[in-house]
């Protein structure tokens, strides 16, 4: 990206409610069933059918409402927004315009080393679309309105947002809660949480905004990063040449990692909002948002707040552990195993636990995000991990012993146990042995000994080489210097 320009970036998201029936209807909400088996006349838009709101939606509305601090209207209006597309039967979607459910509120992101507040614009209820079919179908396209009628929150940022990372911060971040508030399962791959992103560029130090491009078609973190990335290359190059930018939207093509133009970009005139003239105005009693804010579960933060005091771990830690449900599991199930070797060998907790952390975020997280969920179970399972870590602590293997044998054990799904026993990998730390073979390498170069003492210190280098080869690489490395450096100034 040219670094005279700056990103300018705010995010739709539409997630699916975890409801047991759509939004209007009481058609089952479901993933997976048979192409237009959960449908009825209402979701299918057939003639004098009328919708009646899901209580349940809108319950678990007000909870994301209260999670993110935004403001709980207690009167908002439904609107029909009209669209002609093949998975919209009706010819218009019943959403909210004027008067939304939510406005306001923020989410807390990760930008460098610091913390920066995305604002929240508004976030309003509506129903989804259908989905059009083109995978194995020649020359046309069919439609499958399962999906039709499935409850939606729109949460739509402030364009707060100035890098790619802060952009998939703040969608994990949001997924994470919606996670564990349960209201939505935040699925990318099935669609239950969906991402638009409008980007625009400005010139650093100027406050007027760009010309807005919408990108559609990401579903997942690492393609909302590619698109982002390429979307602002494109538009920086097209500024840089004096050229301007053209008001569209855009669709995200992975194969290629770049953005491709899909038809020009509609706004809010071009829908033909008016107000739903078969729902009444939504009226929340306050009482009711009382009672869900009583019942807000713990809240991810202040599980990273409460990790990060008990444990004295960094926060920043805590929040890529805690990020993902199974993550925290596994690493919750290991400690817990730690905490057990640490009394049995006599050796401070937090050391393990620090050493475990550690361990969980650069190689297991590495190794899942490459292999999956396999690598979190099984020969793999969090005990093992933890008997790998103990095993550093205690200094029987080093931390690249670890790491290397991890890497083998996952790549054939075997116990870490097995591989340090089939390897014979054991580390020696105790001084007898120690002492044995650097003795033995003083006796057979000495030379280089007379050579240190008379102030050459690169040769202890080559020195303590000599010993880890004596050894068979066994040696503790951080042992053996000390004991060298020791048996030389005698």
């Amino acid at each position: 990206m040219n670094p005279e320009f700056e990103m300018v970036v705010g995010l739709e998201v539409h997630t699916q409610l975890l409801t047991r029936s759509k939004l209007f209807c009481r058609c089952e909400n479901r993933f997976g069933a048979p192409p237009n088996t959960l449908v009825c006349p209402v979701c299918l838009g057939h003639p004098g059918v009328l919708p009646v709101l899901n209580e349940e939606a809108v319950r678990l509305g007000i909870r994301l409402g209260l999670a993110l601090g935004c403001t709980v209207h207690t009167r908002s209006v439904f609107d029909r927004k009209h669209y002609f597309y093949p998975d919209l039967p009706k010819g218009y979607q019943i959403s909210q315009f004027t008067h939304p459910l939510l406005t306001g509120g923020s989410l807390s992101v990760r930008s460098g080393e610091g913390v920066r507040e995305i604002r929240l614009h508004r976030i309003h209820m509506e129903e989804d679309a259908g989905k059009n079919l083109h995978a194995g179908i020649r020359d046309a396209s069919h439609v499958d309105l399962n999906r039709a009628g499935v409850p939606l929150l729109e949460i739509v940022s402030e364009p707060d947002i100035r890098t790619p990372e802060e952009a998939v911060d703040y969608l994990k971040k949001l997924r994470q809660i919606l996670r564990a508030i349960g209201i939505s399962d935040g699925n990318m791959e099935e669609g239950s949480f969906r991402c638009d992103a409008n980007v625009s560029l400005r010139r650093k130090g100027t406050s007027a905004f760009g010309t807005k491009v919408e990108i559609k078609n990401m579903n997942s973190f690492r393609f909302v990063q590619k698109a982002l990335l390429h979307e602002c290359d494109r538009q920086s190059a097209l500024l840089a040449r004096g050229e301007r930018v053209v008001s569209e939207t855009r669709l995200f093509d992975s194969s290629t990692g770049k953005t491709l133009s899909m038809r020009s970009k509609e706004e809010a005139l071009d829908y033909r909002y008016f107000p739903e003239p078969d729902l009444p105005p939504l009226v929340l009693d306050p009482n009711w948002i009382a009672e869900e804010r009583a019942n807000l579960p713990e809240l991810p933060q202040e599980r990273v707040f409460k990790l990060s005091e008990e444990l004295g771990i960094r926060e920043e830690d805590a929040e890529a552990l805690l990020l993902e449900e199974d993550l925290s599991r596994y690493f919750e199930e290991a400690r817990e195993v730690v905490v057990r070797y640490a009394k049995e060998g006599g050796w401070p907790v937090e050391l393990g636990t620090g050493r475990l952390v550690n361990f969980i975020l650069s190689e297991v997280l590495r190794e899942w995000n490459r292999k999956g969920a396999r690598i979190l179970s099984g020969e793999l399972c969090p005990e093992e991990i933890a008997y790998l870590v103990a095993q550093v602590v205690e200094e029987r293997i080093s931390l690249n012993q670890a790491k290397e044998v991890y890497a083998m054990a996952v790549e054939s799904l075997r116990s870490p146990k097995s591989v340090i026993k089939e390897h014979n990998l054991s580390q020696e730390s105790g001084e007898e042995k120690l002492g044995e073979w650097i003795r033995e390498v003083l006796a057979e170069n000495p030379a280089e000994v007379q050579s240190y003492r008379e102030g050459k210190e690169r040769v202890f280098g080559f020195l303590v080489g000599q010993v880890m080869k004596k050894s068979g690489g066994k040696a503790n490395p951080q042992k053996a210097n000390l004991l060298l450096k020791d048996y030389l100034s005698r």
